[in-house]
């Protein structure tokens, strides 16, 4: 049993070889309809429960259809109709209980506090779907993305993040160290990546490179990254981040700052960040990135079940 919390937490070995059994998988299914599983079935009869804390569009589908895939089942909860915390149950009772019921739990939360104490409770995987601070199944899944269109490893590639320091570009600097690439990150002043991650990027022996100029950062890109400025449940002056983000938007002007190959990538869902002409031209491959996350998770559900071959 392996749980998959944070991609600095996890051996580069093995998060490379999760990528090589989701290419594996991708191609076994080209002519399999979405409902179909998968001929080796290796998760039958297996339960992922699956509980979200805050709202869920790409990772609810895609943990549903890997785990389906796969031979196995999903329910999902969401936490306001369990007795967890306003309904007076402990923590640790909500655990063992979904411990009796299912193989594996993968939970969307507004506190990393929690997924680490579901985890001392929990006697089967747990896997972090979205928290504060990590969204490592989302930068996995944008790895294997980015190795699938330019056809060479992303330690090959110059990666540049546009934007606000969140839990996504936590998961992309940790895997900038991982798997050794080249990292550049655009934001306004006081905006940059938290010191503590900052910290352990450099007890890791690796860089990443902040600018407060967005042409500066996106110079020379093969990969340019962004994301929503105002997350869910942000609770700031959202005018005034607004107007503190307006240079770096990503503009058919700030792309021309990349290489001429250069491919533009989204978690969605998207906001003002991103101009309409860069979001739907031939360099943003977003739907390509957000179908391989099933891809991605299924081999990820493997890897916390013990059956990654």
């Amino acid at each position: 049993m392996k749980h998959f919390i944070n991609i600095k937490d996890i051996p580069v070995k093995d998060l490379k070889k999760i990528l090589i059994d989701a290419r594996k998988r991708k191609k076994l299914r080209k002519n399999l309809n979405t409902l179909e599983i998968d001929k080796d079935s290796p998760l039958n009869g297996k339960l992922l429960i699956q509980m979200f804390e805050k709202s869920s569009l790409r990772t609810r589908l895609s943990f549903y259809l890997a785990i389906k895939q796969l031979g196995g089942g999903t329910l999902t909860l969401r936490s306001n109709e369990l007795h967890l915390g306003s309904g007076g149950e402990t923590l640790d009772d909500t655990a063992k209980i979904l411990s009796s019921y299912g193989d594996g739990f993968m939970f969307r939360t507004d506190s990393d506090e929690k997924i680490e104490k579901f985890k001392r409770y929990l006697s089967i995987p747990i896997i972090n779907g979205l928290s504060p601070s990590s969204h490592p199944t989302q930068v996995l899944s944008d790895i294997f993305t980015i190795e699938e269109i330019k056809k060479k490893p992303i330690s090959k590639l110059n990666i540049t993040w546009i934007g606000d320091s969140n839990n996504v570009l936590n998961s992309l600097i940790a895997a900038s160290v991982k798997f050794n690439f080249k990292l550049n990150v655009g934001c306004p002043k006081n905006f940059g990546p938290k010191k503590l991650v900052l910290d352990w990027v450099k007890n890791s022996k690796k860089k990443i490179y902040v600018y407060d100029n967005p042409k500066n950062a996106i110079f020379n890109a093969d990969v340019v990254f962004t994301d929503k400025v105002i997350s869910l449940n942000d609770k700031v002056n959202k005018k005034k981040k607004l107007f503190q983000f307006k240079n770096f938007r990503i503009t058919e002007k700030l792309m021309n700052f990349a290489k001429k190959d250069c491919i533009f990538l989204h978690c969605l869902p998207r906001g003002s960040e991103v101009e309409e002409k860069v979001f739907f031209s031939k360099q943003s491959k977003v739907w390509q990135q957000a179908l391989n996350r099933v891809h991605v998770q299924k081999s990820i559900l493997l890897y916390c079940f013990g059956k990654l071959r």
